[in-house]
Formats: C-alpha cells, structure tokens, sequence
C-alpha cells in the first residue's frame, strides 16, 4: 500500500465526508488504478464506524447506453439511482478515466436525454449528502498533463492533501469582501466583462467536495452580465476537447458563442433556456495548479484563475438559473496567460492573477505551500 493512499483516504473519509458511526458511505470509482485507495477507505470507512458500499462505474458502457438510450429507460435509472442515494448519508467518488474522450461520438440529442434524465439523482446527492469528488493519477491523466506518469503523480499527491485546513482560514476575507461586493469588473485578452453579484452567497470550496481543492465561488446576478469574455484554457465537455472559446454576452445571455467547433459549441448551448446564461463565478487559488491539465477537477482550481460557467446554479450560491448544463470554463490570468485584472466596486482587488489587498495577499501561491 502506497502511504500517500493511505493518507489521502484518511482526507476524504475523516476530513472531506466526516464520516460518523452508523452512516452509510457509497464509494463509486472508475479504473482499476484506484483499487488500493478504494480498499482503504473501505478500512476507513469502517474504522470510524460507518459502513461502506461500492459501485464501479465505466464510461465505456456509459457510452454504449447512451448510443440507445430513450427517456423512459433514463427515467427509471435515475429512480435506481435516486432510491440508492436515499439510503446514504455520504457519497465518494474516485475517478480515473483512460479515455476522456469515450463519449465523443454520442449524438448531442442521445446525451442530453441521458444528462437530464438523472439530473434529479444528481441534485439530490449534492443537496442532502455529505460528498467529495476526485480524479485519481493514471497514464491518460499525465498525458494530458504532458508529464511522465512518475512526475505527474508526485505532483497529484502534493496538490491533493495541502494544508486545506490553513487555506480554509486565507479564505476567510475573500469570502467576506465578496459578500459586500456589487459591481464585478474583469479585464484581460479579448475580456471586458461587468456583472453584479450583490446579495449572492459566497462559499469556501476548501477540501470538502473536490479534491483538488481550492476556490471560492458565488453567482452572478443572473441578467446583469454584459461584455465579451475570451476563455484561454482547453476544455474537455462530453468527450470533445472546446479551445478558444469566445462568448459576447448581454443582458446575462450569452448571445453569441464561436470555437474550435462553432456548431458544436452552440448545440451545447441550446441544450435548454438556461444553458446561455450562467450559474457560477468562482476564483481559483491551488497554489500547486499552475497549467491545464484538460481536467476540470484540476484546471477550475488553477492559482491565478477563474472561471466563469454557463448553465445550471449551485444551491448554495443561486441566482435563479435552472439547466441540465454546468460547464466550468477557466481564464487564467497570470502574465504567462497574458494576464488580466478583477475589480470589486472599482477597486482592483486582483492584478495578473495575484491578489493585492493586504488581507486577501494570504492566498497568494507562495504564502499557501
């Protein structure tokens, strides 16, 4: 057993998911790398008086019931899946996917049936269950990271178990200053954006439901979005990798949208009414996520970057916007990126990609490690 499995579980059993005596934790994984992690919490689980369940989930044959799928077949897996989750108190989620791109040739209209049949499953487990996703390290993911699998695993564990508790405490201010915030402005390449999250929650996303962790999110005033905005990182979305992503936004809808693949883009887009407007604004602050990785579990906690996502709200931080979509797309702004700045009220509270008020300097990558 690697103790560095041995210490991630301890995160995700005793600190991510809290689990008490007598609860009930669903452990679901994909790929058999992750089998000596998901045997330990399985010990864990057990040793803090909980008791385990297992899934294993294959986007190979997600692919293959999707390819057929019809809404009355999606209706009751989510019944299944719905009457399952009921049963739990916590929910645990490993991930190590050989091929990104398995759901690539599903037909638009097949994978909607299938996203928005078990959206109701999906809403109930981050709504009532104690919960915590990861990706965990194989060959597909260091090579999308462009690494050596070695390498690229020496860096998950030291990204994966940081002091979150010390992270948690820096931020504590930038939450803070959000919740007094009205006016957002973000400039940068192709990026002149203004938007309101007045009187929206913000919440500290600090090992709790991700792992990797590390943002602070809140919503944007659903109508109060104008400007363009020039994503700068790949973005892997059902199976195809969008680059160059470009949105002119008015009013909170996104009115116009070009890409690698134009059509493609758009037909995600038009999934359903409030897939061209957006549910998130969120800053990430790894300090050892520093370059895409074609991941999003990594890539939206980017140190120097935020992102800004179409489609269906958070709970925790609403603004009305309902869909079937959530699609976390990132803009860094470190100067390698071509940097950019992020104002609240006029003041600029962020200038290529590090913070510049005194009590938000905590965040920053070098006071973080």
């Amino acid at each position: 057993m690697d103790p560095r499995d041995i210490k991630l579980s301890n995160l995700l059993v005793n600190y991510s998911t809290s689990v008490k005596k007598g609860e009930n934790v669903l452990i679901e994984y994909e790929g058999e790398c992750c089998l000596g992690l998901v045997k330990q919490m399985v010990r864990d689980v057990y040793k803090a008086g909980g008791k385990p369940f297992v899934t294993v989930r294959d986007q190979r044959v997600i692919r293959e019931i999707c390819m057929g799928c019809d809404a009355e077949q999606v209706a009751f897996m989510n019944k299944c899946a719905l009457d399952e989750l009921k049963g739990m108190d916590a929910w645990i989620a490993v991930r190590a996917m050989d091929n990104p791109s398995e759901l690539s040739d599903v037909p638009s209209d097949k994978m909607n049936i299938y996203q928005m049949g078990m959206n109701e499953a999906s809403d109930y487990r981050v709504s009532n269950l104690k919960w915590v996703v990861l990706a965990y390290p194989n060959n597909s993911m260091a090579q999308l990271a462009n690494t050596s699998f070695d390498a690229f695993t020496d860096f998950y564990f030291d990204v994966c178990t940081l002091d979150y508790p010390k992270m948690s405490r820096a931020m504590d201010p930038l939450r803070e200053l959000m919740l007094k915030t009205d006016q957002v402005h973000i400039e940068g390449p192709g990026t002149d954006l203004t938007f309101s999250i007045k009187d929206i929650p913000a919440i500290k996303c600090d090992g709790a439901n991700n792992i990797p962790d590390g943002e602070v999110f809140t919503a944007p005033v659903r109508e109060s979005i104008n400007g363009v905005i020039a994503y700068n990182t790949p973005s892997p979305y059902r199976g195809f990798t969008f680059e160059n992503i470009t949105f002119e936004i008015k009013n909170g809808k996104i009115i116009k949208a070009t890409a690698n693949d134009t059509a493609r883009i758009n037909e995600i887009l038009d999934t359903d009414e409030g897939a061209r407007y957006f549910g998130e604004f969120s800053f990430g602050v790894n300090p050892y996520i520093l370059q895409p990785m074609k991941n999003i579990l990594f890539d939206e906690k980017i140190a120097g970057s935020f992102h800004l996502t179409p489609g269906m709200c958070y709970d925790e931080a609403p603004n009305g916007n309902k869909s079937a979509n959530h699609w976390d797309l990132v803009m860094i702004q470190r100067p390698e990126f071509g940097g950019g700045r992020i104002s609240f009220d006029g003041k600029v509270i962020r200038e290529d990609g590090l913070f510049v008020l005194p009590e938000l300097e905590g965040l920053n990558p070098e006071n973080l490690k």
